[in-house]
């Protein structure tokens, strides 16, 4: 039997010029270590829907108790007067137990598996695992033990094929559900009504269920054990900060982006919970002094945006909340004044602590 693969989600079209070469496609996977890291491998994989299905499950089980679900999907119409095309929205669930995300999802598999307009995942940073089956239908994972994730796809009958020809490398559409004539979809989905074929609604039904958040695209990251062990080394070694060592540092990252988009649309804490915000930012600079390349360029890179977007609503530059002798201005930057939104509770506290008069 030809193993050349031409049963692709139905949301994934080949344009008839590369029909021509489809007879090159066949199932399988490559793998390669990920830019900058040294034992984090990077698996992509192009197989059947039972057999995503099926390395999906296997992978899941073999994560610790808890992971975070991902869920990529689109939430803005395309304007024509657009320069870049649309980008889908990433959503995270929070860590919970994965038994129940496999039961949560469980209803809507077959919808996220087919339509092209989703991409949907499983991941656990402490653990160092991620996957992901993206809107063009390629199955991606990280990993810092790729002998067992190659176990793993073995069991699933999925092979190794070091030149393995993608899709994405030919001409192609994906699409969503509600382009597709109902005859043309698969059995399984043909008697949904258009409501539930919409990835919106289904997708957003998902969301509410999970509790899921959505993550801008420059806070995604992978970091290995080997690297979040040493971030933890670091924090140990710090008086105060020892309690946190252990903790899923990119939950400390996202918590920093939190913190800025909070400000960026008003902040409405006091003083002290702003000043958390502050010492949040102290803990990551503690990591990024202290460790070396490549991660402190990677975690560099995730701070970049957030970073630039607090700058941008300081103000009263010449004053610090912080002691001047402390630290240098661009070291710390993020003392250098105050948010220039600051609510009725911040505002309050620095008038009452002598910050600037009413």
């Amino acid at each position: 039997m030809s193993d050349i693969f031409a049963n692709f989600p139905v949301g994934v079209q080949l344009w008839p010029q590369a029909k021509r070469r489809s007879q090159h496609l066949q199932e399988g996977y490559n793998f390669s270590l990920l830019e900058n890291s040294s034992d984090t491998y990077h698996f992509s994989i192009l197989a059947r829907p039972e057999k995503v299905q099926a390395a999906f499950k296997d992978f899941a089980s073999s994560m610790p108790d808890e992971a975070f679900f991902i869920l990529e999907f689109y939430t803005t119409e395309p304007n024509a007067n657009d320069q870049d095309p649309p980008a889908p929205t990433i959503h995270y669930s929070p860590y919970m137990p994965v038994n129940e995300i496999i039961a949560a999802i469980a209803p809507y598999w077959d919808r996220l598996m087919h339509d092209g307009f989703v991409g949907f995942g499983l991941a656990n940073n402490r653990s160092s695992q991620e996957m992901f089956f993206s809107e063009e239908k390629i199955l991606t994972f990280f990993s810092d033990n790729h002998l067992k994730l190659t176990h793993l796809l073995s069991k699933a009958g999925i092979q190794h094929r070091p030149e393995l020809l993608l899709h994405t490398e030919l001409g192609h559409d994906h699409l969503s559900l509600l382009c597709l004539e109902r005859e043309n979809l698969p059995l399984c989905l043909q008697d949904y009504s258009d409501r539930d074929l919409d990835y919106a609604y289904f997708c957003q039904e998902l969301v509410d269920e999970l509790g899921m958040y959505p993550v801008e695209e420059s806070l995604s990251f992978f970091f290995s054990r080997n690297e979040q062990k040493q971030i933890d080394e670091i924090l140990s070694q710090h008086p105060g900060y020892d309690e946190i060592a252990g903790d899923d540092f990119g939950s400390l990252l996202l918590d920093w982006n939190d913190f800025v988009q909070e400000c960026c649309s008003g902040f409405e804490g006091d003083l002290w919970e702003y000043r958390m915000g502050l010492q949040l930012r102290d803990v990551l600079h503690q990591v990024t002094s202290s460790c070396e390349e490549p991660l402190k360029g990677r975690i560099m890179d995730v701070l970049k945006e957030p970073d630039e977007k607090f700058r941008q609503l300081l103000i009263d530059g010449r004053k610090r909340l912080d002691s001047p002798s402390r630290t240098s201005a661009e070291e710390h930057f993020w003392y250098n004044g105050v948010i220039g939104n600051a609510g009725y509770e911040l505002r309050r506290d620095l008038i009452r602590n002598g910050w600037y008069k009413p």
